[in-house]
């Protein structure tokens, strides 16, 4: 995981440590505390929620990235190994043809 997304979600998580705390000891009714208790749960829940769909999404956009990439790399390799590839070849055709002729030469 990236710093900032380690960053974010040591925040969320200490923020939700240090408001349960507050409430647990601050004086007030149990009902009231259970209730207040009870929203911070569901706020933290919702942030999570919020952060995963975030790094989910990054995730899937540094997989495109990278994909895209890797295609654009791979394309340049098939390329330059195809004109080297041609070039063995006519360098071959030359030689064949130089072997030919002195074959000839010899035939005669």
């Amino acid at each position: 995981m990236s710093k900032s997304t380690n960053t974010a979600l040591g925040l969320l998580l200490g923020g939700a440590i240090g408001a349960t705390l507050g409430i647990l000891f601050a004086p007030d009714k149990g009902s009231n505390t259970r209730k207040k208790l009870t929203e911070e749960a569901i706020a933290t829940k919702d942030k999570i929620a919020d952060s995963a769909v975030h790094l989910k999404d990054q995730v899937a956009s540094t997989l495109t990235n990278q994909k895209s990439n890797l295609d654009s790399q791979l394309e340049t390799i098939v390329s330059s190994a195809s004109y080297k590839a041609d070039d063995v070849i006519t360098t071959l055709e030359k030689k064949l043809k130089d072997l030919k002729a002195r074959n000839k030469k010899l035939q005669k």
